[in-house]
Protein backbone atom coordinates (compact mmCIF):
# COMPACT_ATOMS: atom_id res chain seq x y z
CA UNK A 1 0.00 0.00 0.00
CA UNK A 2 1.37 3.42 -0.97
CA UNK A 3 2.30 5.88 1.75
CA UNK A 4 -0.63 8.01 2.95
CA UNK A 5 -0.07 11.76 3.28
CA UNK A 6 -0.82 13.40 6.63
CA UNK A 7 -2.70 16.72 6.69
CA UNK A 8 -2.54 18.77 9.89
CA UNK A 9 -4.28 22.04 8.95
CA UNK A 10 -8.04 22.40 8.64
CA UNK A 11 -7.40 25.17 6.08
CA UNK A 12 -5.69 22.78 3.69
CA UNK A 13 -7.16 23.39 0.21
CA UNK A 14 -8.19 19.74 -0.14
CA UNK A 15 -10.16 19.91 3.09
CA UNK A 16 -11.73 23.23 2.09
CA UNK A 17 -12.94 21.60 -1.12
CA UNK A 18 -14.19 18.56 0.79
CA UNK A 19 -16.38 20.73 3.01
CA UNK A 20 -17.78 22.39 -0.12
CA UNK A 21 -18.64 18.97 -1.54
CA UNK A 22 -20.29 17.96 1.75
CA UNK A 23 -22.38 21.15 1.69
CA UNK A 24 -23.52 20.67 -1.92
CA UNK A 25 -21.38 23.48 -3.35
CA UNK A 26 -19.45 21.30 -5.80
CA UNK A 27 -22.21 19.77 -7.97
CA UNK A 28 -19.90 17.50 -9.96
CA UNK A 29 -18.74 15.65 -6.81
CA UNK A 30 -20.39 13.64 -4.02
CA UNK A 31 -19.50 13.11 -0.34
CA UNK A 32 -19.46 9.52 0.93
CA UNK A 33 -19.04 8.82 4.64
CA UNK A 34 -18.77 5.65 6.73
CA UNK A 35 -17.57 2.09 6.29
CA UNK A 36 -20.78 0.74 4.74
CA UNK A 37 -21.10 3.44 2.10
CA UNK A 38 -17.39 3.34 1.32
CA UNK A 39 -17.63 -0.41 0.77
CA UNK A 40 -20.66 0.09 -1.50
CA UNK A 41 -18.78 2.77 -3.46
CA UNK A 42 -15.90 0.36 -4.02
CA UNK A 43 -18.35 -2.17 -5.52
CA UNK A 44 -19.64 0.45 -7.97
CA UNK A 45 -18.20 2.14 -11.03
CA UNK A 46 -17.69 5.44 -9.20
CA UNK A 47 -14.47 7.32 -9.84
CA UNK A 48 -13.03 8.07 -6.40
CA UNK A 49 -10.91 11.22 -6.22
CA UNK A 50 -10.04 11.46 -2.53
CA UNK A 51 -10.10 9.45 0.67
CA UNK A 52 -9.67 10.95 4.12
CA UNK A 53 -9.33 8.86 7.27
CA UNK A 54 -8.96 9.79 10.92
CA UNK A 55 -5.73 8.82 12.63
CA UNK A 56 -7.74 6.39 14.82
CA UNK A 57 -9.25 4.51 11.88
CA UNK A 58 -8.46 0.79 12.11
CA UNK A 59 -9.51 -1.27 9.11
CA UNK A 60 -6.46 -2.19 7.08
CA UNK A 61 -8.43 -4.33 4.64
CA UNK A 62 -10.78 -1.49 3.73
CA UNK A 63 -7.90 1.00 3.56
CA UNK A 64 -6.02 -1.27 1.20
CA UNK A 65 -9.08 -1.62 -1.05
CA UNK A 66 -9.61 2.15 -1.13
CA UNK A 67 -5.91 2.74 -1.75
CA UNK A 68 -6.12 0.68 -4.93
CA UNK A 69 -9.01 2.75 -6.29
CA UNK A 70 -8.71 6.30 -4.92
CA UNK A 71 -6.60 8.85 -6.77
CA UNK A 72 -5.37 10.34 -3.48
CA UNK A 73 -5.50 9.55 0.24
CA UNK A 74 -4.74 11.45 3.44
CA UNK A 75 -4.78 10.77 7.17
CA UNK A 76 -6.07 13.47 9.52
CA UNK A 77 -5.79 14.16 13.26
CA UNK A 78 -9.11 13.50 14.94
CA UNK A 79 -10.05 17.18 15.42
CA UNK A 80 -9.19 18.01 11.82
CA UNK A 81 -11.11 14.98 10.57
CA UNK A 82 -14.17 16.08 12.59
CA UNK A 83 -14.16 19.37 10.65
CA UNK A 84 -15.09 17.62 7.38
CA UNK A 85 -17.69 15.09 8.56
CA UNK A 86 -21.45 15.29 8.04
CA UNK A 87 -22.42 13.04 10.98
CA UNK A 88 -21.83 13.57 14.69
CA UNK A 89 -20.47 10.06 15.17
CA UNK A 90 -18.46 9.46 12.05
CA UNK A 91 -16.83 6.11 11.42
CA UNK A 92 -13.50 7.62 10.48
CA UNK A 93 -13.51 7.47 6.69
CA UNK A 94 -14.74 9.82 3.94
CA UNK A 95 -14.56 9.60 0.16
CA UNK A 96 -14.96 12.28 -2.48
CA UNK A 97 -16.14 10.82 -5.79
CA UNK A 98 -17.43 12.01 -9.13
CA UNK A 99 -21.20 12.31 -9.33
CA UNK A 100 -22.66 9.34 -11.26
CA UNK A 101 -23.13 10.23 -14.92
CA UNK A 102 -26.57 8.73 -15.43
CA UNK A 103 -28.35 9.13 -18.76
CA UNK A 104 -31.74 8.53 -20.34
CA UNK A 105 -30.09 5.86 -22.48
CA UNK A 106 -28.88 4.02 -19.36
CA UNK A 107 -32.38 4.22 -17.88
CA UNK A 108 -33.93 2.79 -21.06
CA UNK A 109 -31.38 -0.02 -21.13
CA UNK A 110 -32.19 -0.98 -17.54
CA UNK A 111 -35.92 -0.72 -18.26
CA UNK A 112 -35.50 -3.35 -20.95
CA UNK A 113 -33.94 -5.79 -18.47
CA UNK A 114 -35.56 -5.02 -15.10
CA UNK A 115 -37.91 -7.67 -13.70
CA UNK A 116 -40.31 -4.89 -12.64
CA UNK A 117 -40.99 -2.61 -15.64
CA UNK A 118 -41.49 0.56 -13.60
CA UNK A 119 -39.71 3.91 -13.61
CA UNK A 120 -40.40 6.04 -10.52
CA UNK A 121 -40.87 9.78 -11.03
CA UNK A 122 -40.53 11.92 -7.90
CA UNK A 123 -41.95 15.39 -8.45
CA UNK A 124 -40.61 18.05 -6.09
CA UNK A 125 -39.67 15.57 -3.37
CA UNK A 126 -38.01 17.70 -0.73
CA UNK A 127 -36.83 15.25 1.93
CA UNK A 128 -33.41 13.73 1.10
CA UNK A 129 -33.92 10.84 3.52
CA UNK A 130 -37.15 9.93 1.72
CA UNK A 131 -35.35 10.08 -1.61
CA UNK A 132 -32.66 7.72 -0.41
CA UNK A 133 -35.16 5.30 1.14
CA UNK A 134 -37.07 5.18 -2.15
CA UNK A 135 -33.85 4.45 -4.06
CA UNK A 136 -33.16 1.54 -1.74
CA UNK A 137 -36.71 0.20 -2.11
CA UNK A 138 -36.58 0.63 -5.88
CA UNK A 139 -33.41 -1.43 -6.10
CA UNK A 140 -34.85 -4.11 -3.80
CA UNK A 141 -37.90 -4.43 -6.06
CA UNK A 142 -35.70 -4.38 -9.21
CA UNK A 143 -37.38 -1.37 -10.78
CA UNK A 144 -35.75 0.26 -13.78
CA UNK A 145 -34.71 3.51 -12.15
CA UNK A 146 -35.64 6.88 -10.71
CA UNK A 147 -36.38 10.28 -12.23
CA UNK A 148 -36.27 13.27 -9.87
CA UNK A 149 -37.84 16.56 -10.93
CA UNK A 150 -36.59 20.09 -10.65
CA UNK A 151 -37.06 21.73 -7.25
CA UNK A 152 -36.40 18.45 -5.44
CA UNK A 153 -33.81 17.66 -2.80
CA UNK A 154 -30.32 16.71 -3.96
CA UNK A 155 -30.49 13.01 -4.79
CA UNK A 156 -26.80 12.58 -3.96
CA UNK A 157 -26.58 14.65 -0.78
CA UNK A 158 -24.94 12.94 2.21
CA UNK A 159 -28.35 12.35 3.85
CA UNK A 160 -29.85 10.86 0.69
CA UNK A 161 -26.83 8.61 0.15
CA UNK A 162 -26.95 7.30 3.72
CA UNK A 163 -30.64 6.44 3.37
CA UNK A 164 -30.06 4.78 -0.01
CA UNK A 165 -27.28 2.59 1.46
CA UNK A 166 -25.51 2.23 -1.87
CA UNK A 167 -28.54 1.91 -4.16
CA UNK A 168 -27.89 5.34 -5.70
CA UNK A 169 -24.51 4.06 -6.93
CA UNK A 170 -26.10 1.20 -8.87
CA UNK A 171 -29.47 2.22 -10.33
CA UNK A 172 -30.00 5.09 -12.79
CA UNK A 173 -31.06 8.29 -11.03
CA UNK A 174 -31.85 11.19 -13.36
CA UNK A 175 -32.16 14.64 -11.80
CA UNK A 176 -33.67 18.05 -12.58
CA UNK A 177 -36.26 16.60 -14.91
CA UNK A 178 -39.11 18.64 -16.34
CA UNK A 179 -42.56 17.22 -15.47
CA UNK A 180 -44.10 17.63 -18.90
CA UNK A 181 -41.06 16.40 -20.83
CA UNK A 182 -40.83 13.37 -18.57
CA UNK A 183 -44.43 12.40 -19.28
CA UNK A 184 -43.80 12.90 -22.98
CA UNK A 185 -40.74 10.62 -22.73
CA UNK A 186 -42.85 7.99 -20.96
CA UNK A 187 -45.60 8.19 -23.56
CA UNK A 188 -43.13 7.79 -26.41
CA UNK A 189 -41.96 4.55 -24.78
CA UNK A 190 -45.43 3.16 -24.04
CA UNK A 191 -45.14 3.62 -20.28
CA UNK A 192 -48.51 4.16 -18.59
CA UNK A 193 -48.21 7.34 -16.51
CA UNK A 194 -49.71 6.38 -13.13
CA UNK A 195 -50.09 9.14 -10.54
CA UNK A 196 -50.62 8.62 -6.82
CA UNK A 197 -53.55 10.77 -5.72
CA UNK A 198 -55.41 10.63 -2.42
CA UNK A 199 -58.68 11.37 -4.27
CA UNK A 200 -58.28 8.64 -6.93
CA UNK A 201 -61.13 6.15 -7.35
CA UNK A 202 -58.93 3.13 -8.11
CA UNK A 203 -56.87 1.47 -5.38
CA UNK A 204 -53.25 0.57 -6.05
CA UNK A 205 -53.79 -3.22 -6.08
CA UNK A 206 -56.43 -2.90 -8.82
CA UNK A 207 -53.85 -1.72 -11.36
CA UNK A 208 -52.27 -4.16 -13.78
CA UNK A 209 -48.62 -3.91 -12.75
CA UNK A 210 -47.44 -6.16 -15.55
CA UNK A 211 -47.75 -3.12 -17.81
CA UNK A 212 -44.67 -0.88 -18.05
CA UNK A 213 -45.38 2.24 -16.01
CA UNK A 214 -44.10 5.63 -14.98
CA UNK A 215 -45.12 5.73 -11.30
CA UNK A 216 -45.51 9.37 -10.23
CA UNK A 217 -45.35 10.69 -6.67
CA UNK A 218 -45.83 14.33 -5.67
CA UNK A 219 -44.08 16.23 -2.91
CA UNK A 220 -44.48 15.36 0.75
CA UNK A 221 -46.04 18.77 1.42
CA UNK A 222 -48.63 19.21 -1.32
CA UNK A 223 -48.64 16.18 -3.61
CA UNK A 224 -49.43 16.73 -7.30
CA UNK A 225 -51.52 19.62 -8.54
CA UNK A 226 -54.68 19.04 -10.57
CA UNK A 227 -53.02 19.84 -13.90
CA UNK A 228 -50.29 17.29 -13.23
CA UNK A 229 -52.81 14.65 -12.14
CA UNK A 230 -54.91 15.22 -15.27
CA UNK A 231 -51.86 14.61 -17.45
CA UNK A 232 -51.49 11.08 -16.08
CA UNK A 233 -53.07 8.10 -17.83
CA UNK A 234 -54.27 6.62 -14.53
CA UNK A 235 -54.51 7.59 -10.87
CA UNK A 236 -54.33 5.30 -7.84
CA UNK A 237 -54.58 5.61 -4.08
CA UNK A 238 -53.63 3.61 -1.02
CA UNK A 239 -56.76 3.00 1.12
CA UNK A 240 -56.30 4.02 4.75
CA UNK A 241 -58.29 3.63 7.95
CA UNK A 242 -58.80 5.67 11.11
CA UNK A 243 -58.90 9.01 9.31
CA UNK A 244 -55.21 8.82 8.39
CA UNK A 245 -54.82 11.21 5.45
CA UNK A 246 -51.38 10.31 4.10
CA UNK A 247 -48.34 8.10 4.50
CA UNK A 248 -44.64 8.82 4.40
CA UNK A 249 -43.53 9.04 0.75
CA UNK A 250 -41.04 6.17 1.06
CA UNK A 251 -43.63 3.97 2.80
CA UNK A 252 -46.13 4.65 0.01
CA UNK A 253 -43.57 3.75 -2.61
CA UNK A 254 -42.73 0.50 -0.82
CA UNK A 255 -46.38 -0.57 -0.55
CA UNK A 256 -47.05 0.01 -4.25
CA UNK A 257 -43.77 -1.40 -5.58
CA UNK A 258 -44.08 -4.66 -3.71
CA UNK A 259 -47.68 -5.12 -4.79
CA UNK A 260 -46.38 -4.66 -8.34
CA UNK A 261 -43.64 -7.16 -7.58
CA UNK A 262 -46.18 -9.63 -6.21
CA UNK A 263 -48.28 -9.42 -9.35
CA UNK A 264 -45.28 -10.01 -11.58
CA UNK A 265 -44.10 -12.99 -9.52
CA UNK A 266 -47.53 -14.60 -9.26
CA UNK A 267 -48.50 -14.21 -12.90
CA UNK A 268 -45.04 -14.34 -14.41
Amino acid sequence: MREIEKITSRDNRRLVRTRKVRDGKEPSLIFIEGRRLVSEALRSELKIEECFVSENFRDEELLDAVNRKAAAMAILPEKIYDSITDTKKSQGIVLIAERPANSWAALELRLAGASLPIVIFLNEANNPSNLGAIFRTAEAADTAGIIVSRNSADAFSPKALRAAMGAAFRIPVLENADFYKTLQWAGDRNLTATACDIDAEDEYFEADWKLPRLLIFGSEAHGLDRTEIEMANETIRIPMENDVESLNLAVSAGIILFEAKRQNIVTG
